[in-house]
């Protein structure tokens, strides 16, 4: 049975789903023609331009967590109960190779495979399309997945800022912003839980 506490099954569990990616890319590449890391070049501006794109889709997930207005309590409150008890119990360098492994491995499928496949009838098409599927693949809440499919245009776009595409872009930008959003939802785990353990023995005592 799967403990969400317990580090080693939660990291084999994440390493197999978000390496795993690695292989559908290489598969699904296989099967198109296209080679998932053809645009993945290391450029000392690639490097920079996917830590500056990080800071817009950061600020965005920072103003939706702190005021989580409507539809988008489900969302803070899904990533902190549902995930926080996992991401809590990792060491900091976990942390640091699942960040590395999601942008990685969904970027090479999304970005390396299914844009140029289905962008072969016309680039906004792949585009548009291929990351209406990235907004299924995160189908948590259906504002979510929408959210998810702008974050993943976005991504899509940033690939081509450089005179040639590169795909080491968007997984920068993709693992970086993982990371920062893990360090937050694991921030706010930690002090939910030293609240409820000071207003236990206040509640008890009251009694």
């Amino acid at each position: 049975m799967f403990d969400p506490t317990d580090r080693g099954q939660f990291l084999n569990f994440a390493g197999i789903m978000e390496g795993g990616l690695v292989a559908v890319a290489f598969f699904l590449g296989w099967i198109a023609g296209i080679s998932p890391i053809e645009t993945l070049r290391f450029e000392w501006e690639a490097v920079a331009w996917g830590i500056a794109a990080t800071i817009p889709v950061f600020v965005l997930f920072l103003a939706s967590h702190c005021f989580p207005v409507g539809p988008l309590l489900p969302i803070k409150r899904f990533l902190i109960d549902l995930l926080g008890p996992s991401l809590a119990v990792c060491r900091w360098y976990d942390l640091v190779l699942l960040a590395l492994l999601a942008g990685f491995g969904e970027e090479l499928v999304f970005r390396g495979v299914l844009q140029p496949w289905i962008g072969v009838n016309g680039f906004w098409v792949g585009l548009v399309v291929s990351n209406i599927l990235f907004g299924l693949a995160h189908l948590i809440t259906p504002l979510y997945a929408l959210l998810a499919m702008g974050i993943g245009i976005y991504l899509g776009l940033i690939g081509r800022i450089t005179d040639e595409e590169n795909v080491l872009i968007p997984i920068i930008t993709h693992a970086l912003y993982d990371y920062l959003a893990i360090l937050v939802v694991v921030r706010t785990f930690r002090s939910e839980q030293r609240e409820s353990k000071t207003t236990a023995p206040n509640e008890e005592s009251e009694e």
